[in-house]
């Protein structure tokens, strides 16, 4: 009995250094992608991290995604700092809330709006169909 119990334990160790090493890649992904970002939108990004905020299920062409929200900080003119956040399934970046920027992806059937909330600027998404998802 104390080897199975122990081969338990081992597998269920492994299975928590598998998930850590997994989210830590995905914490590494989003990194760059907010990088990136901030870059294309002459923002800095402040501490060079992002931390995880959120889990939710998305559906995404009639299945259900694990969707990560990931909240890090920018500064617009180097003297402040202002809240952004990153949406990603997978390896891709599915939502983007900037100081001065807010991109939504667009839903599957639905049409995008035409006309911007407040000082919301509409951007373009990234070129590629959601099949790109995994």
């Amino acid at each position: 009995m104390s080897k199975l119990s122990d081969l338990i334990l081992l597998l269920a160790l492994m299975t928590l250094v598998g998930l850590w090493l997994k989210l830590n890649r995905s914490r590494e992904l989003a990194v760059g992608e907010a990088r990136a970002q901030c870059h294309r939108h002459g923002l800095q990004l402040l501490d060079e991290t992002v931390g995880l905020r959120g889990l939710r299920l998305r559906r995404i062409d009639g299945q259900r995604m694990l969707e990560r929200c990931y909240a890090f900080e920018v500064s617009i003119d180097g003297d402040d700092r202002e809240p952004g956040r990153l949406w990603m399934v997978g390896n891709v970046l599915t939502g983007l809330s900037l100081p001065t920027i807010e991109l939504q992806l667009k839903e599957p059937g639905k049409q995008p709006s035409s006309t911007p909330a407040n000082n919301v600027v509409p951007l373009r998404p990234r070129l590629g169909n959601d099949k790109d998802i995994h």
